[in-house]
């Protein structure tokens, strides 16, 4: 009786840089550092496979083009947030808890951006990323700042509302989030940053401090009940 094997990529030009990773983990990491350091254009998928150790040949049993490689880190960018959002709607659909909503989102958001890889919000603005095969990853990044405009204006006081709707609260709200990219272009973002920033978003709509400080509080015992 034969035994049919599954089939494998072709062995490693080097061991990879940490056995605990997937190949697959290893090619985005790799890739995530090249582009933000010599550019999408000026990066091949032969690079990439030299910085991880693999034969180009093995690269493309995982991706097929360098391009499939950036929408999945730029989609590692956005993706956990949308997925907090579509969580935290359902226990939180009053206008009452909307504030602390509002905060843990953002604070997810913040930490999402920290983990990508070699800082990928960098890349953000660069001209390939506007090219019509990254249309999905601009979708959903658009759907989470449509999500922040919607429980922005749900948080928000009269005067807010009145002056800012919520199409362009959310506009400044996901800027505000995405701050943490220029710091990581400088150091390493702390804790206090990703409150910082949360906090940030409360106070643009509005919130007194003592009403930030409520929904910090709210925000962090339902980050813990979903987590």
């Amino acid at each position: 009786m034969t035994t049919t094997r599954p089939r494998q990529g072709r062995p490693r030009h080097t061991p990879p840089s940490d056995p605990r990773t997937s190949a697959r983990e290893q090619i985005l990491d790799a890739a995530g550092a090249l582009f933000v350091e010599r550019g999408i254009a000026a990066t091949s998928t032969r690079m990439i496979a030299e910085r991880v150790g693999i034969r180009q040949a093995s690269l493309y049993y995982h991706f097929t083009t360098k391009d499939e490689i950036l929408a999945e880190l730029l989609a590692t960018s956005v993706r956990p947030s949308l997925e907090m959002v579509e969580r935290i709607q359902a226990p939180v659909p009053e206008r009452a808890r909307a504030a602390a909503a509002l905060y843990a989102v953002a604070a997810t958001d913040v930490r999402t951006l920290c983990r990508t890889p070699y800082n990928i919000g960098t890349l953000y603005l660069l001209p390939e990323v506007r090219a019509e095969r990254f249309d999905a990853f601009r979708a959903e990044r658009g759907r989470l700042q449509k999500s922040y405009g919607a429980l922005g204006a749900l948080a928000a006081t009269e005067s807010v509302v009145g002056s800012l709707p919520a199409e362009r609260l959310g506009q400044l709200l996901i800027q505000l989030v995405e701050v943490v990219i220029q710091i990581r272009r400088f150091r390493e973002p702390e804790a206090a940053d990703t409150d910082a920033i949360a906090s940030s978003c409360l106070r643009l709509c509005g919130l007194s401090e003592s009403a930030v400080t409520t929904a910090r509080n709210e925000a962090h015992t339902l980050l813990n009940h979903l987590a």
